[in-house]
């Protein structure tokens, strides 16, 4: 019987092989032709999957974004239940930050997302409202652990959210080799430090 081809799978390869091609290429170089001959693929198949550049990567960054959301799942898991809110938001922004393999595959490839997006009104409003969802989240978390008494009152939660959010901002400095992994992962640290101290 002739092999029955799963769509998902083949679109998730055809993603993990635009990762490769933008890691060590980087994304001028992720055309459709070249990431159908990395995924082993004709770019007719490739084609048939996705009718364009910018439909590839939007799937790219979707599944990237399961992939960070599963790393994170994973890592909870592992500690007591239910998760502090410090252990929550530091999963989260050390699985966004290009500290292993795969965090700086989809790192490069969030890079290449918001480039593309500034110049395709669709294209941003898409990434837009993904990082608004994501904001949403970091929000809820912050004002739930004020509530919880794990942060003070006092603190405003959007701004603290903002704050939380700006650590991703080490991320050109750590693909530039500007600073090293630890000292993104210090400062991470001593920031959530400060905003769970129970002193002002």
């Amino acid at each position: 019987m002739p092999k029955i081809v799963d769509h998902r799978e083949r679109r998730e390869g055809i993603a993990h092989a635009l990762w490769r091609v933008v890691e060590q290429q980087g994304w001028p170089r992720a055309t459709m032709r070249e990431v159908a001959r990395e995924a082993g693929v004709s770019l007719g198949q490739l084609q048939h999957y996705f009718s364009s550049r910018t439909s590839m990567l939007t799937f790219a960054m979707e599944f990237a974004a399961e992939q960070t959301s599963s790393r994170v799942a994973h890592r909870l898991a592992g500690l007591d239940q239910p998760p502090h809110p410090r252990d929550v938001l530091r999963a989260v922004i050390t699985e966004i930050l290009p500290l292993h393999p795969d965090t700086r595959a989809t790192s490069r490839m969030n890079a290449a997302y918001v480039l593309e997006a500034l110049h395709d009104p669709e294209l941003r409003e898409v990434a837009r409202a993904g990082l608004r969802e994501g904001r949403d989240l970091v929000e809820r978390l912050v004002r739930q652990a004020i509530a919880d008494g794990q942060i003070l009152a006092d603190r405003d939660p959007a701004i603290e959210t903002d704050l939380v959010l700006s650590l991703t901002g080490f991320t050109p400095l750590l693909e530039l080799g500007v600073i090293e992994p630890r000292a993104a992962l210090a400062a991470v640290d001593q920031h959530l430090d400060r905003l769970f101290s129970p002193t002002p």
